[in-house]
């Protein structure tokens, strides 16, 4: 009789570290675009300051390996996932109650913001990379890309909902109602979170090949083998690039709908939840047409990365010339376009991720997404940063808004016709690493 089969996640435990991954995202949302939005008009800060915030939570997240590490010597992953979205939560009610402070005394306001953007980033940090470090140990292998793509959706779904009801529930705004509306989102995506890891990981084995059995490497030697490997290199080089141009957009696309297009909080912050609309479908579309779900080393796959740069190039180029347009041009279908490039860019991504996962002739998986998660980070607050403060130092040189919206939607763009030239060499999918194929895959990512 043949061997039993392992038996890893199922499609509910899968589904369960999605419900994970979606409360990150509903809470990541509040911090980075309803409060960053909130100290741009409502309170007329410079946008550089939010950005900063932003920025410093990703510079926090660096130790995303570390909890990588640390998550693969523990014996346990969900412990790190339900502390982390604690921490998390509870800095999100902190910079919601920083944010209307420094209208009053900007010091005092502004040493609780940074206190409050620390623990975000050591919550997404702590909780998301143990929760994907589970998804790669513990789904067999050969829907590992499928599951990727699976929770990653239900992330982009769970930014969908809180922003549609943040925005609907946030109108007419006042500081009051913000700590309300803040309350309610931590105390659900907490419970949530809190059920879905319920005895997650028992009854249900790890799958790390011939690894299983030895220790984790150190710290310093596991970060030189994946550095030293080219494949997962060249990948590290293009999450970089890719993110920058993805994340430039991200702080300032609410501030343009409020100062360009005289949108008011709810209304911008419900245009955010039309770009993460076309996120989830653009990954939808991607995951099922391509080869995201089928866990197959093909060229088809950087296809669809590339294609996805391309479609955001497009909607970046749009919303440049929304800039000029101002009130009347299709805002909210732009805004879709560019979600939808965005998505089908980002679930091609995530499978090339999980191909590489769990590839490292010593490292596991912890480190290679804290690797992976750490660069996505570094890009997400250097983009946010240059969008922000090219937009402020923009408006002061043209002394125009919307010309200064136009330069740095015109940038981004072309940031992402350079991701799309990076990908045609740095991106490739193994869902199933094995010791055979290894070589095969880093044939094609060299």
């Amino acid at each position: 009789m043949p061997a039993a089969q392992p038996k890893g996640l199922s499609w509910f435990g899968i589904i369960r570290i999605g419900l994970v991954q979606a409360s990150i995202g509903a809470l990541v949302m509040l911090s980075t675009t309803v409060l960053n939005r909130l100290m741009v008009v409502e309170y007329a800060l410079a946008a550089a300051i939010p950005a900063g915030f932003v920025a410093w939570h990703y510079a926090v997240q660096l130790t995303r390996p570390l909890w990588g590490q640390v998550s693969d010597k523990g014996r346990k992953r969900t412990p790190w996932v339900l502390a982390g979205l604690a921490v998390l939560a509870g800095g999100v009610l902190v910079a919601s109650q920083a944010t209307p402070m420094m209208a009053d005394g900007f010091g005092a306001g502004f040493a609780l913001a940074v206190i409050a953007y620390t623990l975000i980033g050591i919550g997404v940090g702590m909780g998301g990379t143990s929760a994907l470090a589970l998804l790669a140990s513990g789904v067999a292998p050969q829907r590992r890309a499928a599951a990727a793509a699976t929770t990653w959706i239900m992330m982009v779904a769970g930014i969908v909902a809180s922003a549609i009801t943040v925005g609907a529930l946030l109108d007419p705004y006042s500081p009051e109602r913000l700590m309300e509306v803040a309350s309610g989102l931590a105390l659900v995506t907490v419970a949530v979170t809190a059920l879905a890891v319920f005895r997650l990981e028992q009854g249900h084995v790890v799958f790390e090949e011939t690894r299983k059995d030895e220790p984790a490497p150190d710290f310093r030697a596991a970060i030189a083998e994946i550095w030293n490997e080219a494949a997962a290199r060249r990948f590290t080089i293009f999450i970089f690039v890719s993110m920058i141009a993805f994340s430039m957009q991200d702080l300032i696309l609410e501030p343009f709908a409020g100062l360009v297009f005289g949108m008011t909080p709810g209304e911008s912050t419900q245009l955010g939840g039309q770009h993460q609309g076309g996120i989830l479908l653009g990954m939808i579309v991607a995951g099922v047409g391509g080869s995201a779900f089928k866990g197959k080393l093909t060229s088809d796959l950087r296809l669809w990365i590339v294609a996805g740069c391309l479609a955001s190039a497009a909607g970046l180029a749009g919303l440049a010339l929304a800039a000029i347009a101002g009130p009347g041009w299709p805002l909210g279908i732009n805004v879709f376009v560019l979600g939808l490039g965005n998505g089908v860019f980002a679930v091609a991504s995530i499978g090339a991720m999980m191909g590489l996962a769990g590839a490292g002739e010593k490292t596991r998986e912890g480190v290679r997404m804290g690797v992976w998660g750490a660069s996505q980070a570094i890009a997400f607050g250097l983009g946010g940063m240059f969008g922000a403060m090219g937009v402020d130092i923009a408006r002061r040189v043209q002394a125009h808004d919307g010309s200064a919206f136009q330069l740095i939607f015109a940038i981004e763009a072309a940031l992402f016709v350079l991701a799309a030239i990076l990908a045609v060499r740095a991106a490739g999918s193994q869902a199933m690493p094995t010791r055979a194929s290894q070589a095969q895959d880093r044939e094609i990512f060299a």
